[in-house]
């Protein structure tokens, strides 16, 4: 089989050190520290964004997610998403 799955969504997962300020969840607010980002592409084209901390169960949705998929596609979204974390100040999935 070549290309991707269709069955399975597609998804990038990373882990990343939040910057001063942290990344805002729609549940419990600021979040920091060492964080797991999950970007994933749901069936009507946007990207659901979720964060957790590194090695923890609980997943929280990161603030103004679900996002339009950009031109440049999921990968370069998610990429976008782990700078912004890093650099901190309340990160959000919207702009």
């Amino acid at each position: 089989m070549n290309g991707p799955d269709p069955a399975q969504p597609q998804q990038f997962v990373d882990d990343v050190k939040a910057g001063p300020g942290g990344a805002m969840t729609d549940e419990v607010g600021v979040v920091t520290g060492e964080l797991t980002v999950s970007t994933t592409l749901r069936p009507d084209g946007r990207a659901e964004v979720a964060v957790q901390y590194t090695g923890a169960e609980e997943w929280y949705v990161l603030t103004g997610s679900p996002v339009p998929l950009p031109p440049a596609g999921l990968e370069a979204l998610h990429r976008s998403l782990l700078d912004r974390i890093s650099q901190g100040g309340g990160a959000q999935a919207g702009p």
